[in-house]
């Protein structure tokens, strides 16, 4: 891991946290869908790398702003739901950075591509009409979707230690497709599930193999997705369901286009 950057790469972290941050804001995801493909195109920068610094950029709350404009506008996340799939992502992203150590560049590179195509195939399946009525039917989860909670959370949570994405892209696609959420209430339990410091297991296994972390960096990263976040949940508020879906669709298809290129070129 570099310990060092110059300027340019440091504001160019400053920028993709931005957009990152924007991303996550406007679609609910964990920034980390953005941030390991623009950061892994850095020089200097390996697979592994991106991904200590997504996952540990992701320990800070910035995804909170983001939250807190859903649940002004409506569209909140029950504290059942945060707590269930909480428990499965600790347990997820313990074994997913575990699994990361021992995977080459390359096919961690070409798994994130598999894994965002898989996510992109299951939005387009998913039929809108189901989400009808459905915020109101779902204020308190019935006893039957705590076990799918969980299960939501170990698959987010293994994606966000093996791939350093932070797993909302898992949780929102699941939450709308499997327990039929509406996109914005799915968005904003992903966004409260990312304001918790639940990817520091997998921080902490990636931190055990690595020379460290470059933290001015690090710390711009951060200070961009604060104020993307913000500004990408205002803008979600103001826009229809469908809208939101569609650009759910094309940001994932784009981040496995960006990856699929970089692996290519990695030989």
């Amino acid at each position: 891991m570099p310990e060092s950057f110059g300027l340019v790469q440091v504001l160019g972290g400053l920028a993709i946290g931005i957009f990152s941050g924007a991303m996550a804001g406007l679609l609910g995801v964990s920034p980390g869908g953005a941030l390991v493909p623009a950061l892994a195109l850095m020089p200097g920068l390996g697979q592994h790398d991106a991904q200590a610094i997504s996952l540990a950029a992701q320990l800070v709350p910035t995804s909170l702003a983001g939250f807190l404009r859903y649940r002004v506008s409506g569209h909140g996340a029950s504290w059942r739901t945060v707590v269930w799939i909480s428990l499965g992502f600790l347990a997820g992203a313990y074994a997913g950075a575990r699994g990361a150590s021992h995977v080459a560049d390359a096919a961690l590179r070409w798994m994130f591509v598999g894994y965002l195509l898989v996510l992109a195939t299951l939005v387009v399946l998913k039929s809108p009409a189901k989400t009808a009525g459905v915020d109101a039917a779902q204020a308190d989860e019935p006893r039957g979707a705590v076990v799918a909670l969980v299960v939501v959370g170990m698959v987010a949570g293994a994606s966000s230690g093996l791939l350093g994405i932070g797993g909302g892209l898992a949780i929102t696609a699941l939450l709308t497709v499997a327990l039929h959420y509406s996109q914005h209430r799915a968005q904003a339990v992903s966004l409260a599930i990312n304001a918790l410091p639940l990817a520091l297991p997998a921080v902490l296994v990636y931190a055990s193999v690595a020379s460290g972390l470059p933290w001015v960096l690090l710390g711009f990263v951060v200070l961009g997705l604060w104020i993307g976040t913000a500004a990408g949940a205002r803008l979600a508020t103001r826009l229809e369901e469908q809208a939101l879906r569609k650009y759910f669709f094309v940001l994932v298809i784009c981040m496995a286009l960006l990856m699929a290129w970089r692996a290519s070129g990695a030989g």
